[in-house]
């Protein structure tokens, strides 16, 4: 065996990671999610309604950037997976301290219009998001790969997983009051909507990178002393051995087969509520809309590892959840939206499916990084990087295919983006509510289908972790005698 691969001492042994190191690694994972949901979120609104690049052009341009973005994560996780820092022996942690600043300023130009015409414009904008996506990449596949080093029992990952979920949803949160605060500025100060965005980039964007920076205080708990020196068609090779990494990206991409636009249109062109002396707008339904129907889900994952226990186990909280989705999604097209009563039904309802929905970041990662261990326990390799870089894969593939569907939609519905979106067309208008609430239900119903041959075995897990600690202690034995031979 090779004796370079890890080494354990006490505390590693023990795999608790303190309170003051979890909080600060979910606040990070909160400032990620706080960038990214907003990128994610609403550069393809920018383009279209604010930069006035027609729909269909900006699925194109978005979905074939993000097929790259995909393309990518795997060189990324292959080559991190490959490199060790010799100054501190660490394979992550750099990563995150040092790249996110310049992420956060690349994100901020995105947003940014320079007034060179359309044609310069995208161009402007593919160089800024490919560049951005690269370092990106490098740091996101970092950050989760902590996750599964963080300590090397599983039951204390599932415990970071879980204040990694509560994180994320603190970020999607953050970011989801830019509609509100959106609709204030340009509203109500007088800020033009294209500063509403720059001021949206500088504080979601770079703001929320800088906070990332604090996974600067997480700890590698389980670490690489060498570097393993297979090419990176080698590495990707090792996959086949994990086929519930494989599952799980495959259903995460299917997932993303809604046949649904951004739900911006949704609420610009069909919500407007009197309540009393009261006017509601679509900015601030869609702001109140994102907040109640979250809340459910982000209290619950205070009790995730309770749940998942009282469930049944990580796989049974994925098919749940999405059962769950499908059903309430149809219920919720019957009660409509007409009325605001009508609309807190369907905010209830939605608000019901969050609390399995939020488990299933905690159900993914913890899956993920037990499948780690199930690949090193086969075949000695242990291989985060790669790993995780395929969650990247899948979500981004995921997201190319949403977006193309996004500009197509928006071509059969005959959306014209010169126009305000309540003045748009009949036939554009008649499908805004069937996109917005049973679209998401088709990609429910394809993960359905993959995610029920993912296997979920516990006793088989621990007698894996046993064996690695056997394994490692062997390796720190073997290394200590030798050196006391060479002495």
């Amino acid at each position: 065996m090779d004796k370079s691969v890890y080494r354990t001492d006490a505390a590693m042994e023990q795999g608790y990671v303190p309170n003051k190191r979890l909080f600060a690694y979910s606040a990070a994972i909160a400032g990620q999610n706080m960038h990214y949901a907003f990128i994610n979120g609403w550069l393809f609104y920018f383009c279209n309604n604010i930069l006035k690049i027609k729909a269909e052009y900006v699925g194109y341009i978005t979905g074939i950037s993000r097929i790259w973005d995909a393309i990518n994560d795997p060189i990324v996780g292959a080559l991190i997976d490959r490199h060790i820092f010799k100054k501190t022996g660490e394979k992550l942690r750099p990563f995150l301290i040092y790249l996110p600043p310049f992420i956060g300023i690349l994100s901020l130009l995105m947003f940014m219009d320079f007034g060179l015409g359309s044609v310069g414009t995208v161009v402007l904008i593919l160089i800024c998001y490919l560049s951005w996506d690269v370092i990106y990449s490098m740091q996101d596949v970092s950050l989760w790969g902590m996750l599964s080093i963080s300590s090397p029992h599983s039951e204390e990952r599932a415990r970071v997983a879980q204040w990694t979920a509560i994180g994320v949803t603190v970020g999607c949160a953050i970011a989801g009051t830019f509609p509100v605060v959106r609709d204030i500025m340009v509203n109500k100060i007088g800020i033009s909507d294209k500063k509403s965005f720059i001021i949206g980039a500088a504080i979601l964007g770079l703001g929320g990178q800088l906070v990332s920076m604090l996974a600067g205080f997480m700890r590698e708990q389980v670490k690489n002393e060498a570097a393993p020196k297979e090419s990176f068609f080698e590495a990707i090779f090792v996959l086949r051995h994990n086929k519930t990494m494989l599952l799980i990206s495959l259903a995460r991409i299917l997932e993303y087969f809604k046949l649904t636009v951004p739900w911006q249109y949704f609420f610009e062109s069909q919500v407007f509520y009197k309540v009393g002396g009261m006017e509601i707008g679509g900015g601030t339904m869609q702001f109140i809309y994102g907040g109640l129907t979250g809340a459910p889900g982000a209290f619950a994952m205070f009790a995730a590892t309770k749940i998942v226990e009282a469930v049944g186990g990580m796989k049974k909280i994925l098919i749940i959840a999405q059962i769950s989705a499908v059903a309430l999604r149809i219920v919720s097209f019957f009660v409509g939206f007409k009325s605001i009563w009508r609309m807190l039904i369907v905010i209830l309802l939605m608000g019901l499916q969050s609390i399995p929905a939020s488990m299933m970041n905690i159900a993914h990662r913890s899956l993920m990084s037990d499948s780690i261990d199930y690949v090193e326990y086969t075949t000695g390799k242990r291989t985060e990087g790669i790993t995780f870089s395929m969650q990247n894969f899948a979500t981004k593939i995921g997201d190319a295919v949403a977006l193309l569907i996004n500009g197509q939609i928006l071509k059969y519905v005959k959306y014209n983006e010169r126009i305000a979106m309540t003045a748009q067309n009949a036939v554009f208008m008649k499908w805004q509510w069937p996109l917005f609430i049973l679209g998401p239900a088709v990609g429910a119903i394809l993960y359905l289908i993959v995610i029920a041959f993912v296997k979920d075995d516990r006793e088989q897990q621990r007698m894996i972790e046993t064996e690695l600690k056997k394994r490692r202690d062997g390796i720190v034995a073997a290394a200590k005698t030798e050196m006391e031979a060479v002495d």
